[in-house]
């Protein structure tokens, strides 16, 4: 992946397809790559998408990285890049980067989907502790023993019902993340430290350009509560719940959601 400098940060990051820019945004402690399963099914878009600060090959610095700092980055590799304007995917943590993103530079998004999310605040439908607590540890686990980290993760990921049926989907992440290059187990300390610090909710209304809100609506690590909420701030929003999806909503049924949300882009 080619590494640019982005504001005071380099980014490393990669474009993928034809057409008008499409900025995909990856969530907690992962590299950009793992959006490269979704890329066959983003067809018509020129997809860019990078390592955040603290994975992949990006920079590394010290300190929390909040998701404001990490919206600034993700406007910063758009000029870089001589992007003007985009339309935008963030899942996870990604969507929080995205609403900021939106939020902060307005006039570089023109679309905004935002993927099993929330907006912050006391308001947010917090998970249970314990979820939370097997997300930073399985992230730290990644780096060195990818096997035992989804033991940890898939639970929090995916419905059990699903990984009972589809017992492949664990050796295929597992190849996958072996391929990517590996995140520093204080990445997931730092980025943990910017999500618990993250509000946007007060500010929603302030969103303009057309959102769309997509949900699992068995996600237990960010839960379906949080969607209606976002779209509850957002009144010109659309809502997208998947049926029987976990967090990774798309591993559910990859080419009906990916259909939807392309058609959505397009039109």
């Amino acid at each position: 992946m080619p590494i640019i400098k982005a504001g005071n940060i380099n980014l490393s990051y990669e474009t993928y397809g034809d057409g008008e820019p499409l900025l995909l945004i990856m969530g907690f402690g992962m590299s950009g790559a793992g959006w490269i399963p979704s890329l066959p099914f983003l067809s018509g878009f020129k997809c860019i998408y990078f390592d955040n600060r603290g994975t992949g090959l990006s920079d590394k610095p010290e300190g929390i990285y909040t998701v404001e700092g990490m919206a600034d980055d993700a406007s910063n590799l758009m000029r870089a890049l001589g992007i003007a304007k985009a339309k935008v995917f963030g899942v996870s943590m990604g969507g929080m980067i995205a609403q900021e993103l939106t939020l902060r530079h307005p006039e570089q998004v023109a679309k905004v989907v935002l993927g099993c999310t929330m907006a912050g605040g006391p308001t947010t439908k917090m998970a249970a502790p314990e979820i939370l607590d097997k997300l930073i540890t399985g992230s730290k686990i990644m780096a060195t023993d990818p096997e035992k980290g989804f033991d940890i993760l898939m639970p929090l990921l995916m419905p059990a019902e699903f990984t009972a049926a589809h017992p492949e989907i664990k050796a295929m992440m597992v190849a996958g993340a072996k391929m990517m290059p590996p995140t520093p187990p204080e990445t997931a300390d730092r980025a943990m430290l910017g999500v618990a610090q993250f509000n946007a909710y007060d500010r929603l209304p302030q969103i303009k350009c057309p959102v769309l809100i997509v949900h699992g609506d068995k996600d237990v690590l960010v839960l379906p509560e949080n969607a209606k909420l976002i779209k509850s701030r957002i009144p010109q929003a659309e809502l997208y719940m998947i049926a029987g999806a976990g967090h990774a909503f798309q591993v559910t049924d990859p080419v009906g959601s990916f259909q939807k949300i392309v058609d959505w882009l397009k039109h």
